[in-house]
């Protein structure tokens, strides 16, 4: 899980800090999360996805298809 975030961001050319802001957290605390020094809160995860417009399930591994279902 913890790649798969980073690669996003990555792949989105966004910053550990810009992700902070988008997320309201800092950017110390956004690296943790990359770096799985902190669990994810569910809140944040919900953000991830609906920012990145993928399902939390492809966040969390579950699944290699990042498509939502709605």
């Amino acid at each position: 899980m913890y790649q798969r975030i980073r690669n996003l961001r990555e792949d989105h050319d966004l910053t550990q800090r810009k992700m902070g802001e988008i997320l309201a957290c800092s950017q110390r605390v956004y690296s943790n999360y990359e770096r799985g020094e902190l669990d994810i809160p569910t809140e944040i995860l919900i953000k991830l996805a609906d920012y990145y417009d993928v399902s939390v399930d492809y966040i969390l591994g579950r699944t290699d298809r990042p498509e939502v279902n709605r």
